[in-house]
C-alpha cells in the first residue's frame, strides 16, 4: 500500500519559494504537518498562511540559515516536543550564484554555494537522521540536480556541490543500510524558478533568456516527483529520480523553438 502522509511531519528546508514552496503545498494536500524553514522569514510566513488557508494543516516555522552549524543544532535541538519526530526530511535549500570560469570566479560565491548546498544539507541531516534511526522509520529526500552528473562550463562549483549531494545520498544509504530509513535524490534539469535570477545576481533579462523557446519544468513538477518518492510503500526505496523537460537532452543541449 502507498505510504500515507496524513498527520506525518514533513520538514522542508528553503521553503520560502520555488521547489520548497511547491513541496509545502503538495505535502499539505495529502494531510501532512509541515515544519518549514528559510532565511527569508517574511516570505516563509506568506507561504505558510496560503498553505494553511488552502489545506488547514498544522505548520511550524523556523527562521534558519542551514549553513550555520551552530544555529542549526541550537534551533533543531530546541524544537517543541510535538515537532521533534520528523517523518520526511526534504533537503531543498540550495542555489547557484555566478556564471564565470574558475579563473574569474568569485570565491565568496563559491563559499556561499558550498556552505548551503553541501554543508547545510549535512548539518540538517546530521540533526534529523539519528531520531529516524531510533524509530527505525523516516525518509531523507535530497534535491540534487542533473548538474551533479554532467559538469558544464562556468558552473563548475555549483556542479561540484550537486555531485556532492549525489555522493552523500548514496553514502548515507550505505551508512544506514538495514534500517527502515529511506534515502532519495531528486535530480531535476531546467526548472523555471528564481534559480537563474539568483545565479545572474538579479539580472532578470539574462535569467529570462535561459527559458526562451522552451517549456521548462515547473516547481510543481519537481514537487510531484518528491511526493511520489515519499508515498511509495514503506519497503520501497526510490534511489533517485532524474527529470528534465522534453526539450532538454543534457545540461547544455536544449532544443529551442523560435519565438
Amino acid at each position: 500500500m502507498p505510504f500515507s502522509l496524513r498527520n506525518k511531519t514533513v520538514f522542508i528546508t528553503g521553503a520560502s519559494s520555488g521547489i520548497g514552496e511547491a513541496c509545502a503545498f503538495a505535502f499539505a494536500a495529502l494531510g501532512a504537518r509541515l515544519l518549514l524553514c528559510a532565511r527569508r522569514v517574511d516570505r516563509l510566513s506568506d507561504v505558510a498562511e496560503r498553505v494553511a488557508q488552502q489545506h488547514g494543516v498544522a505548520i511550524h516555522l523556523l527562521e534558519l540559515d542551514v549553513s550555520d552549524s551552530g544555529v542549526v543544532s541550537q534551533v533543531l535541538g530546541s524544537l517543541p516536543e510535538e515537532w521533534r519526530t520528523i517523518d520526511v526530511l526534504v533537503n531543498n535549500a540550495g542555489f547557484a550564484k555566478g556564471f564565470e570560469p574558475i579563473p574569474q570566479g568569485r570565491i565568496v560565491e563559491w563559499e556561499e554555494m558550498i556552505d548551503t548546498n553541501l554543508k547545510g544539507l549535512l548539518y540538517i541531516t546530521r540533526c534529523i537522521v539519528p531520531r529516524m534511526l531510533e524509530l527505525d522509520s523516516g525518509h531523507v529526500i535530497n534535491l540534487g540536480s542533473i548538474a551533479g552528473d554532467e559538469v558544464y562550463p562556468n558552473g563548475v562549483v555549483y556542479c561540484a556541490s550537486k555531485a556532492a549531494v549525489d555522493a552523500i545520498s548514496r553514502g548515507l544509504r550505505m551508512d544506514i543500510v538495514g534500517s527502515g530509513v529511506r534515502v532519495t535524490n531528486i535530480k531535476p534539469g531546467m526548472v523555471e524558478t528564481e534559480f537563474s535570477a539568483t545565479r545572474f545576481r538579479g539580472d532578470r533579462d539574462r535569467a529570462d533568456k535561459v527559458y526562451e523557446g522552451v517549456s521548462p519544468l515547473t516547481a510543481d513538477d519537481v514537487a510531484d516527483a518528491v511526493v511520489y518518492a515519499a508515498t511509495r510503500p514503506s519497503h520501497v526505496n526510490i534511489d533517485e529520480i532524474t527529470m528534465k523537460p522534453v526539450a532538454q537532452a543534457t545540461t547544455t543541449l536544449v532544443g529551442r523553438k523560435p519565438s
